[in-house]
């Protein structure tokens, strides 16, 4: 626990950085473009690289690569060294290529990502970003698989930091555009389409370059090699494949979210896929500092310890890991039900966004807020398959989740108004992760011979114990403050202040009193620091 615990620390101080840049980022943008037609568009197409990306490369990362370097650092005579490069190799020219055709069919691609009711001139707006945009595949591919790299030799620090010059790339670009752009999609030029576009992608391409010189002095030295012959990637190829039709199949299933979300849009306007999307973003913060941390630095430690046939140990490792993870995602998730719409009014009540759409953003992120644990031991539960180098059980629970959250977004987009469809979709997700979660957790409990689950629920049990008197004392703060005055930016400020400070300090006393152990180890190690 305590190993897993720093680990996870170094990296969760660089992703709560990158986080929080990024959060400032996302409302520079937001305030740049808005949220109505350009922010549709703009969001619409920023989702591209991303998701050919994923349908490409991180996904075989997280389930494929990593175990595999593992391996060969293991057993190959020059510690993996070679078969790290022809992976980088590989990489590098395969995603430079899908770039380069990306860019010459952007307009065909958002054609079938965003709404039939778009207008000519919507589409033409969303596939000049999209080209500019599409150029971040290829280093994308080079800054996952240096960071790849890096995990595997116990080097957690740059991929977690790198996201923060990224930001600020951003957050420059997006200021400038406030000062010389419009927001107005009937209006904007093709100058301000190419400044917009072509400053986010250079944003990922310092990114790329922050952690090529990490690789660097962590000792790797990068040459081409092309020979595949008794080179191991046939194994990954193999296991590669099923990888693939899990992110299709998670693809197919953001595929007809986009499509509903940017239809309700068109329908109300402010209510769409901006909203959507800036709900999910924020959503992902917690998720991203401490869950993506703990999930780091476990998968290649359960890997060693699987490939030893040390399944018992590999099963404390994913229990503990678990509830690290959950004694801080269990407040994080209670305190975004009760002041996603302060968090939401304090980031994007600027420029071109109105409180209304600020709000609005909020009541979506309150829904999501319900969905962060049982997402996050979903993704836990992934990488007990991925330790196995089991990657066809995944691919099988994805078809279960894309199934139920499209099935559901469906009945939303028909049957609400059009101001609540993407709240409707947000509880959707919910509703995913739960019957998700549960499949997965029985599939990866037989896999491995039991997760102690008892002890499991039982921590998670006394947590939400702890967590509900912090939601509560967050919920009035939220109410006095409502009785008093206005939820403005400033007074959302101080909500967030006192409330959500209030009631992460009652929690940790709390917790620590009821003997939650991951939370004393925290604390403890808080302590230490401090101390030093």
């Amino acid at each position: 626990m305590s190993r897993m615990l720093r680990a996870s620390a170094i990296m969760a101080a660089g992703t709560m950085v990158s986080r929080l840049t990024g959060f400032f980022r996302t409302a520079v943008i937001a305030a740049a473009i808005g949220v109505a037609a350009l922010g549709d568009a703009y969001n619409a197409a920023y989702q591209i690289p991303y998701i050919l990306f994923d349908l490409l490369l991180q996904g075989v990362l997280s389930s494929v690569v990593v175990p595999l370097i593992v391996k060969a650092q293991k057993n190959d005579p020059d510690g993996g060294q070679a078969f790290e490069q022809r992976l980088m190799t590989l990489a590098v020219l395969g995603l430079t290529v899908i770039a380069v055709i990306g860019m010459a069919l952007s307009r065909p691609i958002m054609e079938l990502y965003t709404a039939s009711n778009w207008s000519a001139h919507k589409v033409d707006v969303a596939a000049t970003l999209a080209m500019c945009l599409l150029p971040q595949i290829a280093f994308f591919g080079v800054g996952a698989m240096a960071g790849a790299i890096l995990n595997t030799r116990d080097r957690f620090g740059a991929p977690m930091w790198a996201p923060v010059l990224n930001n600020i790339v951003v957050i420059g670009i997006g200021v400038v555009f406030y000062k010389v752009g419009t927001s107005n999609i009937d209006t904007v030029t093709r100058g301000d389409l190419l400044l917009l576009g072509v400053g986010t992608t250079a944003g990922i391409v310092a990114q790329a370059i922050v952690l090529i010189i990490a690789l660097h002095r962590a000792g790797f030295r990068f040459r081409p090699r092309f020979g595949l012959r008794d080179s191991g990637l046939g194994e990954a190829a193999r296991s590669a494949l099923w990888t693939f039709a899990f992110v299709g199949i998670n693809q197919l299933g953001f595929l007809v979210t986009t499509k509903l979300s940017t239809g309700a849009g068109d329908r109300a306007p402010g209510s769409g896929n901006s909203a959507y999307s800036y709900a999910f973003q924020l959503f992902q913060l917690p998720y991203g500092i401490i869950a993506v941390s703990v999930i780091t630095a476990m998968l290649p430690r359960m890997s060693r310890l699987v490939a030893d046939g040390e399944l018992g140990a590999a099963r404390s490792e994913f229990s503990s890991g678990v509830r690290l993870v959950s004694s801080l995602i269990v407040p994080a998730g209670l305190l975004l039900l009760v002041l996603g719409p302060a968090v939401t009014t304090l980031i994007f009540s600027w420029g071109h966004m109105t409180p209304e759409d600020a709000r609005y953003i909020g009541n979506v992120l309150q829904v999501f807020g319900l969905a962060l644990v049982p997402f996050s031991i979903f993704q836990l539960l992934l990488r007990v398959f991925y330790s196995f180098g089991d990657t066809k059980t995944p691919a099988i629970i994805a078809a279960v989740n894309a199934t139920i959250n499209s099935a559901l977004s469906l009945v939303a987009y028909f049957t609400l108004p059009a101001r609540y469809i993407v709240i409707g979709m947000a509880f959707s997700y919910l509703v995913t992760y739960v019957v998700g979660g549960g499949v997965a957790w029985a599939l990866a409990s037989r896999r491995i011979g039991g997760l102690e689950g008892r002890a499991v629920l039982g921590g998670l049990y006394r947590m939400y114990v702890a967590a509900i008197p912090a939601a509560l004392a967050a919920l009035a703060i939220l109410w006095l403050t409502r009785e008093v005055t206005e939820i403005t930016a400033v007074s959302a400020a101080v909500v967030l202040a006192v409330g959500g400070g209030a009631g992460l300090l009652l929690y940790m006393i709390t917790a620590q009193r009821m003997r939650v152990p991951e939370v004393t180890s925290i604390i403890g190690l808080v302590t230490s620091r401090v101390g030093r």
